[in-house]
């Protein structure tokens, strides 16, 4: 038997091996994986891998150069959950959406109540403008903004409640 016919015959036993593998190569994914959904994309990365790689020259044991590849696969699946913060994504369900989240309507009375409530802003004091902008904006706390503009943390309260005050009266005027 010549060498390129050895070869032939050893990676059909191998591609053969690798096939009766499928369903203990999802079992094992199951038992690692939260997601039903992503376990056959992981199988078929174990298979891609193995075509990349070649058959390798000992057949013998063959399932456990395969486990060895998913366990592989594995840790880079959890390598990359872990640098693109997977874990904190939100899912994105259509069918929490509401049909008029994009109705032109919408979209305008929205871009009006900005505008007024930007006209708003424009007509307050500017400490108190300042002082709100500095709370809702940059997220400052109370102490923060007291201390940043030399005031005490009593005024820095009544001067947000007179934004917000102020903000409310001109919003019952844009309606």
């Amino acid at each position: 038997m010549s060498d390129a016919s050895e070869a032939a015959a050893r990676a059909d036993v191998f591609a053969r091996q690798a096939s009766a593998m499928r369903g203990p190569l999802a079992a094992y994914f199951r038992r690692r994986v939260r997601n039903p959904v992503e376990i056959e994309d992981l199988v078929q990365e174990v298979f891609l891998r193995l075509t990349v790689r070649g058959t390798p020259s000992n057949t013998d044991h063959a399932s456990a150069y395969i486990f060895q590849i998913a366990a592989s696969v594995l840790a880079d699946r959890y390598r990359r959950r872990a640098v693109r913060h997977a874990d904190g994504h939100v899912v994105l369900d259509p069918s929490l959406r509401d049909e008029h989240d994009f109705d032109p309507d919408r979209i305008y009375a929205g871009k009006q109540a900005l505008n007024a409530a930007a006209a708003a802003l424009m007509t307050m004091p500017e400490r108190t403008r300042t002082i709100f902008l500095l709370r809702r904006i940059d997220g400052l706390r109370h102490q923060a903004i007291a201390t940043r503009l030399g005031l005490s943390i009593s005024t820095v309260e009544k001067h947000m409640v007179r934004a917000i005050e102020h903000l409310m009266a001109h919003a019952g005027d844009a309606r």
